[in-house]
């Protein structure tokens, strides 16, 4: 008779650093919970979890239900626990020291919660690269779970991927399962009697280990799941029908990996999972990869060539969105800055900091990476802000450090840094003379932190019937397949920006027409100050930040234009929600920031935010004409897709005076 296959069974279990009470509370309800307590029913089915360090606490603080019944699981080896970095940064994204540290965060996390230090990790978003494997092993890391789409990559038989192999680099090692792609496509969307015959035909097929090891959100969260899981008990069925087979076993991954030997060494290429190869691709590359993709799967070929249909590594997220980039560059510098303090001022609490502005998801954009989301965005900034405060205090900036202009993000351009201790403003030196970033280091927030306009690929499918495709199996639809709309979206919605959305972007009026003012050049820097010059233009454009205030002149010295603006794009912690308003220099409020405003002649407005704590105060040295409306952005998710405010976009406008210097103040006002 041919020996059983192992159910590997792992799920991953993870929400992003900054989510929403509310968010958690529904993934208790709908999920973790249901999930815990129905695998505590049955001891005798064996699996495998990771939950990332944030959300371990946050559980452990409002549900210790949920943690109480997987401590218990743990205790009688039901379960296994698998780290990773604590608060689920991509390794591969972050500084080496910071790979050890954050894995090793959670290890001595799991250990002080539930006995044991893990011997496995999740890798995030199974983002591999050869140079995670030191970090993996000098954490005491000896197996991790990477899709078999790697291994095919390198030529290896399908067929031969129901075992771990290892991986080496600089003679350290760490071994890999290859997760099975068809399992999870399979589970929990296929009907549970099929899952199991599947389970059973590999066991027919003399194969080792079934390997699974995919998202817990799928049991629960993801759209038509909940009712699927558990209401009509495919959760409940699958294990029974686990159990009951002689042609399966279920195990945990320590214990295949304390039994088996390695298949050998491997080399794997920088991969993720294969739809991450498109969505990191810009619109129109992925358009060509997506035709190519259909081309093949047309053919009949594609499980043949698929592992040749390269498309990009997770790194090109960076490149693709420069807001995604400016973050991680901000990070990478604050994590050396920390670094380079004495030993005895490196606190915890500063760490804490940095490893939570690592975490991943702000960092990119597919079916669930939440660049998108201010609130995830703002998470990551509001770690940063703190963060370089701290170590302003610990070890100050010379004034000629925070002033020169340096490229910070590489991009060909310099950023130009004015500081104070309450406020920072910085300035791209790309001809605009806009600030990039405005930080208040009081309130720990980016006003600067928006989000430009891109193309995507996927706006192609918004023609698209909204109606939830099946599966095709009798089954559900996974989120992967489904084309659902939250919001309604109009054609002008989808039209891309040319430029980032920064503060105090200039437009001159002649003619008729709009030219955005483009060719300014650095003059003097120092001071807090910075003054810029158009070379077309008889204009000159003064920064200076004192206090908590960041001031902005423009003076004429010749021949004025029709009439003058800049254009401010603050983003506003409640963005389009009912907490952030717009109040009057005599105290009324006319909207919020979700409405458009148009005012004829003011001197102050205030845009408060009861998110934020406080408040912006714009204030102006002469009457100019106010246009307020929302900026909003559309984007995929695996609810569908939604448009979403980012900042509140602000247009001033004024017919300028030879000699006049108008000056326009940010001030931040603490609530």
């Amino acid at each position: 008779m041919q020996a059983p296959v192992t159910l590997l069974l792992g799920v991953h279990a993870h929400q992003p650093v900054g989510n929403f009470p509310a968010v958690i509370a529904e993934a208790h309800e709908r999920c973790y919970r249901p999930f815990l307590q129905m695998l505590y029913r049955y001891p005798e089915f064996r699996f495998s979890a990771h939950f990332s360090g944030w959300l371990l606490e946050e559980l452990t603080r409002a549900y210790p239900g949920d943690i109480a019944l997987l401590k218990k699981m743990v205790e009688r080896g039901q379960a296994e626990l698998f780290g990773a970095g604590d608060c689920e940064p991509v390794l591969a994204a972050i500084p080496a020291r910071d790979r050890i540290g954050q894995i090793e965060a959670l290890s001595h996390r799991l250990a002080r919660q539930f006995g044991h230090r893990p011997a496995g990790a999740w890798l995030t978003e199974r983002v591999w690269e050869s140079s995670v494997v030191g970090a993996l092993a000098a954490s005491g890391i000896r197996y991790v779970t990477v899709d078999d789409y790697h291994f095919l990559c390198t030529g290896l038989d399908g067929a031969t991927l129901d075992s771990f192999y290892t991986a080496e680099d600089d003679g350290r090692t760490v071994d890999l399962f290859p997760i099975s792609e068809a399992l999870r496509y399979r589970l929990p969307f296929s009907p549970a009697a099929e899952a199991v015959a599947y389970l059973e035909g590999l066991a027919d097929a003399g194969h080792e280990a079934a390997i699974y090891f995919d998202d817990i959100e799928k049991f629960g969260i993801w759209p038509e799941t909940y009712a699927w899981v558990y209401e009509r008990g495919w959760l409940e069925d699958f294990i029974r029908g686990v159990l009951a087979s002689k042609k399966i076993r279920t195990g945990t991954y320590a214990g295949y990996h304390d039994t088996h030997r390695t298949r050998g060494i491997v080399y794997l290429p920088t991969a993720s999972y294969i739809e991450m190869n498109e969505w990191t691709l810009p619109a129109a590359a992925a358009k060509v990869y997506d035709e190519l993709v259909q081309q093949e799967k047309t053919a009949g070929r594609f499980e043949r060539t698929r592992p040749f249909l390269r498309g990009g590594i997770w790194r090109n997220f960076l490149s693709r969105y420069p807001e995604a980039n400016w973050m991680h560059k901000r990070m990478l510098g604050l994590s050396a800055r920390l670094e380079a303090l004495p030993p005895a001022a490196r606190r915890p609490e500063l760490y804490a900091l940095l490893y939570k502005a690592q975490a991943n998801d702000a960092y990119w954009h597919g079916l669930f990476g939440g660049l998108y989301l201010p609130h995830l965005r703002r998470a990551v900034w509001t770690n940063l802000v703190e963060l370089e405060a701290a170590l302003d205090v610990l070890a100050p900036r010379a004034p000629d450090d925070a002033e020169t202009a340096q490229d910070v993000d590489f991009d060909g351009r310099r950023e130009l840094f004015l500081t104070t201790a309450e406020v920072q403003a910085v300035i791209r030196d790309d001809g605009s003379a806009s600030v990039h970033e405005l930080d208040t280091y009081t309130l720990r927030h980016n006003f600067g932190d928006t989000l430009r306009r891109s193309p995507e690929h996927y706006y192609g499918k918004m023609r698209a019937s909204p109606a939830a495709k099946g599966p095709g199996h009798g089954g559900i639809a996974s989120a992967h397949d489904r084309v659902a709309f939250k919001h309604e979206i109009a054609p002008e919605d989808l039209l891309a920006d040319d430029a980032g959305r920064g503060t105090f972007d200039d437009f001159a009026r002649a003619n008729g027409a709009d030219v955005a003012v483009r060719d300014y050049a650095l003059v003097t820097a120092g001071g807090g100050r910075a003054r810029f010059r158009s070379t077309t233009l008889p204009l000159e454009k003064e920064l200076t930040v004192s206090g908590n205030a960041l001031r902005v002149g423009y003076r004429w010295t010749g021949a004025v234009p029709a009439e003058f603006r800049c254009v401010l794009h603050l983003a506003m912690p409640s963005c389009d929600g009912y907490a952030g308003r717009y109040v009057l220099a005599d105290g009324r409020i006319p909207c919020g920031f979700g409405q458009e405003l148009e005012l004829g002649a003011v001197t102050r407005l205030t845009l408060e935010d009861a998110v934020l704590g406080g408040a912006v105060a714009l204030e102006c040295s002469r009457p100019v004409a106010v246009r307020a409306a929302p900026h909003y952005t559309v984007s995929q998710s695996e609810a569908g897709f939604e448009k979403i405010m980012q900042a509140a976009g602000l247009e001033l406008a004024w017919k300028p005076v030879v000699g006049e210097t108008l000056q326009i103040t940010l001030s931040v006002v603490p609530g």
